[in-house]
């Protein structure tokens, strides 16, 4: 014991690096750098943590400087550290930055990351068939049925595209979810499902609302010029099946700018009625960890890079009130169902039923989300 010596001593810096990078877990690297104050600096100089955020999520590749917010802004400032800089200071901002980061995307609230639905590629019949019944659970909402329609086509593969805006401009989502529609009021009940289907994540290229300077097909192809695409998927075979199905990435995908597009590739079924082929989706779902507000980017133009922020004063518990705060979605219609069917429950208990009266009872349950 008294013979005790630090075996990095023994090694030279290159193989003691080497070493290190093998680490996998950014709990181990934190710990490594606690070690000793030599262990600390051969860390953070090669910056171990960094290069483990860019291993397991390559779009860090386009940081371009990060801003740490700490008891500083308090009093109006910001200390900013460009990643490019070799003073030491700027490389522990960085290793507490990414290292925060590393933990973040695997120890963040998992839920569903949608928080609005922006432009879908073309759609039958607006807004009874919007891309806004989509983001309902519900198969049927104030009696009629929940889903978005395609316009029909003669050719079975013609694409369509349904682009949503995430919750937070920096998500790690780990899996997608979607429920093609069945048309139970056609005979025989079809499935409108695609053939197969692949995402895309992203940001807009310009500082423009995606809501209200996106709308209408006509501007389709302007909303493709729109959009820089970070990551693209593989492609997943959907089935014919009226089933929540669940496409989970390859690796989780850190969404750098938060908007999601998702491509359905290949049509299946025929409407009876007019022999087109048509695609609906009843609903989806954008399963991951919100990074916000501990992260946040700002897209650097025309560069395409972007300004990594980072508040590490915002305690976890703001991703439960973020959870406590999400916005449900329930149609006016269907608000205004259930005012009437109250009514009539008072008037029931009351004893003001009229002969000839009927009351239909909407036999509907809440579906539970899927996600807590």
């Amino acid at each position: 014991m008294e013979a005790r010596m630090d075996f990095l001593d023994l090694l030279q810096p290159d193989m003691s690096r080497k070493i290190l990078m093998c680490l996998d877990d950014i709990s181990d690297i934190v710990r490594a750098s606690a070690v000793s104050r030599c262990w600390q600096h051969l860390v953070i100089e090669n910056g171990l943590s960094k290069h483990l955020c860019f291993r397991s999520f390559p779009q860090l590749s386009q940081v371009a400087s990060i801003v740490e917010i700490n008891n500083l802004e308090v009093k109006g400032q910001k200390e900013v550290a460009c990643s490019s800089s070799r003073d030491f200071k700027p490389l522990e901002r960085d290793h507490r930055v990414y290292a925060y980061l590393a933990h973040a995307t695997t120890s963040f609230f998992i839920r569903n990351c949608i928080s609005e639905a922006i432009i879908a590629s073309s759609t039958d019949n607006y807004p009874e068939e919007s891309i806004d019944n989509t983001l309902e659970p519900r198969d049927v909402v104030a009696r009629r049925a929940s889903y978005w329609s395609s316009k029909g086509q003669f050719k079975p593969d013609v694409p369509e595209t349904l682009t949503y805006k995430l919750i937070s401009n920096f998500c790690v989502v780990t899996e997608i979810n979607i429920r093609p529609f069945q048309a139970f009021f056609q005979p025989g009940s079809p499935i409108y499902s695609a053939k197969a289907v692949r995402f895309r994540f992203g940001h807009l290229k310009h500082a423009i609302d995606p809501r209200n300077d996106l709308v209408g097909e006509s501007h389709c192809k302007s909303a493709n010029e729109t959009f820089i695409w970070t990551y693209t998927s593989p492609e997943f075979s959907m089935v014919q099946e009226y089933c929540l199905q669940k496409f989970k990435l390859p690796e989780p995908v850190l969404c750098i700018g938060g908007i999601l597009q998702i491509e359905l590739l290949g049509r299946v079924q025929r409407q009876e009625t007019d022999a087109l082929f048509y695609m609906c989706v009843s609903h989806v779902q954008v399963i991951g960890r919100p990074l916000s507000p501990a992260f946040d980017v700002e897209i650097l133009e025309p560069s395409g890079k972007f300004q990594l922020k980072c508040n590490r004063q915002a305690k976890a518990c703001n991703q439960l009130s973020m959870l406590e705060n999400e916005p449900r979605t329930i149609l006016p219609t269907y608000l205004e169902r259930r005012v009437i069917e109250l009514r009539q429950i008072v008037n029931m208990l009351r004893g003001n039923v009229g002969q000839g009266e009927e009351y239909a009872w909407e036999e509907e349950e809440d579906e539970p989300d899927e996600v807590a």
